[in-house]
This record gives structure tokens, sequence and C-alpha cells, in this order.
């Protein structure tokens, strides 16, 4: 398993602004997917990031999850009057990244299909600043994970069918707490290539 726990990168270009609540920047990394996490209580989890699995209850049907209640679980804190659920559906070889939000905290639950799942730690005063996590999760692990603010995210859906990610969030959509780097940036190096081990 690859690990940068031991190596992170120093400050690349700042990408939050000065009244922003966090001081963000692109870490310098190099080309790879960082940290490989196979274990919910990895120690190269980047701080703040929350990973529990979830049951199914498969049978003849199909099969049943359950996301989230309220005041329970990993989105335990979140306001019931502010919280928001989406879901959104992507085919085989989609690369949604990255996110990042200043307040925001993301709850992320893969229902179908299966997703490698990218986090960066933007936050300049973190003790993880810059560290990588790969996640691959889905119907083969289900694992929820939760994303606090100034870590980037995002997936790539891997495997032969589409994949469907429900995700729960602390509050309403704010196109202002929002912010966006390109799935390839030069400094993060995220290789979305497929891992010849």
């Amino acid at each position: 398993m690859a690990s940068e726990a031991k190596t992170l990168p120093s400050a690349g270009r700042l990408i939050s602004g000065k009244s922003d609540p966090l001081t963000l920047s692109a870490p310098e990394c190099e080309l790879g997917i960082g940290s490989v996490i196979a274990q919910p209580d990895s120690a190269d989890l980047i701080d703040g990031v929350q990973v529990q699995p979830y049951p199914l209850w498969p049978d003849d049907r199909g099969y049943f999850l359950e996301i989230a209640r309220l005041g329970r679980g990993l989105p335990a804190g979140f306001p019931a009057e502010s919280t928001q659920v989406s879901a959104a559906l992507s085919y085989p070889g989609t690369i949604k990244a990255f996110h990042y939000h200043l307040e925001q905290t993301d709850f992320w639950v893969p229902v179908q299909g299966m997703f490698q799942v990218a986090l960066a730690d933007l936050r300049q005063d973190s003790a993880t600043f810059g560290r990588r996590n790969t996640f691959h999760v889905g119907v083969l692990r289900p694992w929820q994970i939760l994303i606090p603010p100034g870590v980037a995210h995002g997936y790539k859906v891997i495997g032969a069918g589409p994949a469907m990610l429900v995700y729960v969030t602390d509050r309403h959509y704010n196109p202002k707490d929002e912010g966006r780097i390109a799935y390839d940036d030069p400094s993060i190096r995220y290789d979305w290539e497929i891992q010849y081990k």
C-alpha cells in the first residue's frame, strides 16, 4: 500500500481568498494516488476524514441500505434545517474532480457500482496538508466517507457499469462555498490511470 504519511509536499499556489474562513493551497505533490485506504481506521487518513462500513441487506429482490439517520452515525452533527441530500449517477470512466468547500462537510455513500474516490488535504494549517487518500468503494466495499471542509474530493467510476453516489451535506448548496480544481491539476498530480502492480 502506498503511503504519503512521512513525505508531505510543500505549499503550492494559494487557492483561497484573504477573507475566506480557511487558508487553502494546492500542494506540490509527486505523480501518484497517495495512500490507498484499505481499513476504515487507517493511520494514513487525512485529518478529519472519517470512514465507516455500512450494512447491505440483499435478498432475491435486490438489496436495501440505510443512507443516514439524522442525529446518528458519521453525519450526527448535521443540522436538520440545513441538511441536503443529493444523488449523482455517473457512467463508467467518468471523472468528477476536484471540488472543495470552505465551510460545508460532505457525507458520501456509494450505493451502486464502484468508485475510485480521491481526496487531497488543501488546509495549510492541517497536520496532513498535502496528503492524498484513495478509496475503492461501492458495492464491493460499502463504506461511508465523511469529508471535512478544505479537503478536495473527486471520483472516477471504475468497472463496467454506471455508479450512483448519494451525498448528504450539512448545509444547502451555496456556490460561493464551493471551489473547483481540475482533475489533472499540475500541483496535486493525482494519477487517474489504472495502477498496474
